[in-house]
């Protein structure tokens, strides 16, 4: 894992840890964006992890259904 992603991750976790909390769930995709993200950065590059979270928040809105949504929904499960 590249060391931007240990980086992202990080921030991912200090934001689940102690910002989250702090206000109502309002993610309507399980796993939620947050989880998502996290999911994207160990599995995969910085670019290509970074695409798929920035995907994934464009369709995060007061206009998506949301729902059950996984990082390999979308994406050949290619790994790398």
């Amino acid at each position: 894992m590249l060391f931007l992603n240990k980086i992202v991750i990080l921030f991912i976790n200090i934001y689940k840890k102690f910002i989250s909390p702090l206000f109502v769930s309002s993610c309507r995709f399980y796993p939620s964006c947050s989880e998502y993200a996290r999911q994207a950065f160990v599995k995969y590059n910085f670019f290509k992890a970074f695409f798929y979270t920035l995907y994934r928040l464009i369709r995060c809105g007061p206009w998506s259904k949301g729902g059950y949504d996984p990082l390999e929904r979308h994406w050949r499960d290619d790994g790398q």
